[in-house]
């Protein structure tokens, strides 16, 4: 009888320590896709910020829109690789197939402007 007891103390012990690692793996994967978002949001507005604006309207939105594309693209991609929501998911993944086909044409109409 205290073999018994002793195996299955152990099988519970065992399964409570597999659940919670595999619990903290996931908080820790959901955490990496926060912080993910996080520093590419920080990075892109400091990129943002130290763009100097030419006067021309036109230029200035299309390098200010290619930079804020980007930064939404690189947003979609984290949530596509670390989101839960099939929705989101989705969404993400038309953003990042309609805002990549703007970026070429903001990139294509700033070369054409130079």
């Amino acid at each position: 009888m205290n073999r018994s007891v002793a195996a299955l103390r152990l099988a519970l012990c065992s399964t409570g320590l597999i659940l919670g690692m595999s619990g903290a793996a996931t908080a820790q994967s959901a955490n990496h896709g926060s912080e993910q978002m996080h520093k590419s949001m920080m990075s892109g507005m400091q990129q943002m910020q130290g763009i100097k604006m030419t006067g021309d309207t036109d230029k200035d939105f299309a390098m200010m829109m290619k930079m804020h594309h980007q930064q939404a693209l690189d947003m979609a991609k984290v949530q596509v690789a670390h989101g839960k929501s099939p929705e989101l998911k989705a969404m993400a993944e038309k953003m990042i197939k309609d805002q990549s086909k703007e970026i070429a044409q903001l990139e294509a109409w700033l070369q054409k402007s130079k």
